[in-house]
């Protein structure tokens, strides 16, 4: 018996040996592998092999199969060779599956091999994947949360959300069941970003009323509770912008930028929350602060603040360079084509038409480097090249950048706001187009069935009916028209609107003999527009000014007027010629396919100044 044990207890004393020499020799070469993939630079491929040196030693299951996981990870992250990646993350999720209490390493494989799947067009491959790991990860709280989102998301880019938003149904009760509230918000917040984009509005406001009601009632970390809120309230703002309701939105969009200073002020807590499915964040701080200056340069830039849209860009774009030095998030692409595409359209409208080509350019070039960026904003890139079409007289190319985006885009907002330019195009442009002009006006008839809810490009709509009456000569129905757009305006805060209204209702007045009437309205137009400041209403406004004060006999008046539009005339000219000379002047004939990669620079403008002076 004592001859037994000793045996037993020397092949127990070998086996832990054993053990304790094979941990050994792992530790070493993961010691090793980690140090080569931290160093400055990198050293991947060492790395690399000292992953791969594991396989010889025939490893227990669990260190075979978080191996593959490792060297699946470092080669899809830091290597181009997505096959070998794909090979390791596959096995290491098919071992992982017959290992039990290995969640990590076989709910990490399957996100990671998911992602991968996606990067490679194989989303058919991405999908049951995924189901498989929300079905088996139930009793993993922060994995089951985790995956999905993912699917979710996949569902998104995929443009199915109505998948999506029934994931994030799902998402919201399972944290509800296993306690945590914070990420019952999180996805109910999703839920109400999908359902905003799909203008599903009945169903959004009960849910966004729960979500403040949550929000509220959370006690927990207070860096999670602030980043709900400012997700709640970026969400409200939106909502309201996209209705064109400027003047409503100052309080919600005033709270949110409260809250970002508060968030601002506060330290990481880097205390783990006791729920494992509340170990999510929304958005890193740095990335929120950006969203907050963009949704305030929508906001500036709808209501008519140019100079402030102007400050909170620069702002915004100068902490983006930051941090996409340190950074690759795709977000933060998607972030500065919007900061830019905002700031081009101000731009077009104080007279700085050479600065926006140059910005619709750098547009360009960020789609160019990303398929998806190029397909989520072909549309808006085609209607700013439209606008600055229009700005520079070419109306050709202009119809022709519109209709390109109108066919590349479903969203009913913007598809809305091209049709309304695309019309002001043909009524600018004469007899040419009065079948097409008249159809467009039908789809857009603010008085009757307008397409979307929004109050801004309503009263456009309004804006674009007396332009068309005005050049008709029908000037009561013109008049109609106008005092409409100008109490929708005024309502909201539409700065630009009532400039361009109350200069064309002047230019009525003006043409009927009343001079009186016509001088009430231009005065206010010129202030407005100063104050915006709008280039081509204070053209405008001025040569009314001129005229009217030298129909009334106020020489010096009318010297004055003609001085400023002299003025402007000059500046206008100045920019129309060095934008017409630019190389990415050529970028008015691209209508298909990807954006261009280089511009072939032109002799001179080639474009008509006769609207200009």
């Amino acid at each position: 018996m004592a001859a037994q044990a000793a045996v037993a207890a020397q092949a127990a004393a070998a086996q832990a040996a054993q053990a304790e020499a094979a941990e050994s020799w792992y530790l070493a070469l993961l010691g090793f592998a980690e140090h080569f993939r931290t160093s400055s630079p990198p050293k991947i491929r060492l790395c690399v092999h000292c992953l791969q040196a594991v396989f010889p030693f025939k490893p227990p299951q669990r260190i075979e199969a978080r191996t593959h996981l490792q060297l699946g990870s470092v080669l899809y992250h830091h290597t181009k060779n997505s096959e070998q990646a794909r090979s390791h993350l596959e096995k290491a999720w098919l071992i992982s599956q017959q290992i039990p209490q290995f969640e990590d390493v076989k709910f990490e494989a399957a996100s990671l091999l998911s992602e991968l799947y996606c990067q490679e067009n194989s989303v058919d491959a991405a999908k049951p994947l995924l189901r498989k790991a929300i079905q088996i990860s139930q009793q993993t709280p922060y994995w089951h949360c985790r995956l999905l989102f993912q699917l979710a998301q996949l569902h998104t880019l995929e443009k199915d959300l109505v998948s999506a938003c029934d994931l994030l149904g799902v998402g919201a009760e399972y944290a509800r069941v296993v306690g945590s509230e914070y990420t019952r918000a999180l996805f109910l917040l999703s839920k109400g970003m999908l359902l905003l984009m799909e203008r599903k509005l009945q169903e959004v406001h009960p849910l966004l009323t729960l979500c403040g009601q949550i929000v509220e009632n959370w006690q927990g970390n207070p860096i999670q509770k602030e980043s709900l809120r400012v997700f709640f309230l970026v969400l409200q703002v939106t909502h309201y912008l996209d209705a064109g309701q400027v003047k409503s939105v100052k309080p919600c969009l005033k709270q949110l930028q409260q809250c970002i200073q508060t968030i601002s002020t506060l330290h990481d807590d880097e205390i783990l929350p006791s729920n494992p499915a509340d170990l999510f964040h929304w958005l890193p701080k740095e990335h929120m602060c950006v969203l907050v200056y963009l949704v305030t340069v929508m906001h500036s830039m709808q209501a008519g603040y140019l100079e402030k849209a102007q400050k909170y860009t620069d702002k915004a774009l100068m902490q983006l360079e930051k941090l996409k030095m340190l950074d690759c998030s795709p977000i933060l692409s998607s972030f500065q084509v919007i900061l830019l595409e905002h700031i081009i359209m101000c731009r077009l409208v104080t007279g700085h038409k050479a600065t926006a080509l140059q910005e619709i350019s750098q547009v360009c070039q960020l789609c160019q480097q990303s398929p998806r960026l190029f397909s989520n904003h072909a549309a808006q890139l085609h209607t700013l090249l439209g606008l600055y079409c229009v700005s520079v007289n070419c109306m050709d190319n202009a119809e022709a950048q519109f209709t390109t985006a109108l066919r590349l885009t479903n969203h009913q907002e913007l598809w809305a706001f091209i049709v309304t330019n695309l019309a002001s195009v043909y009524i600018r442009e004469g007899n040419r187009h009065q079948e097409v002009l008249y159809s467009l006006l039908e789809r857009i008839n603010p008085d009757h069935s307008f397409p979307v809810s929004s109050h801004c490009l309503r009263a456009a709509a309004f804006y674009v009916r007396g332009l068309f009456s005005f050049f008709q000569g029908r000037y009561n129905e013109a008049k109609r028209f106008l005092r409409e757009t100008l109490k929708m305006s005024n309502a909201e805060d539409l700065n630009r609107l009532t400039a361009c209204s109350l200069v064309l209702l002047g230019h009525i007045f003006y043409v009927l003999g009343n001079h009186r009437e016509s001088n009430n309205m231009v005065v206010p137009a010129m202030q407005l527009a100063s104050k915006i400041p709008d280039m081509s209403v204070q053209l405008w406004s001025s040569a009314l000014l001129r005229d009217l004060n030298k129909a009334c006999g106020n020489a010096m008046d009318a010297h004055e007027a003609a001085q400023m539009h002299q003025n402007f005339s000059q500046q206008l000219l100045q920019d129309h010629i060095e934008a017409c000379s630019l190389p990415e002047h050529n970028l008015i004939t691209w209508t298909d396919g990807p954006p261009p990669v280089q511009f072939q620079a032109q002799n001179g403008p080639n474009t008509s100044l006769a609207s200009l002076l």
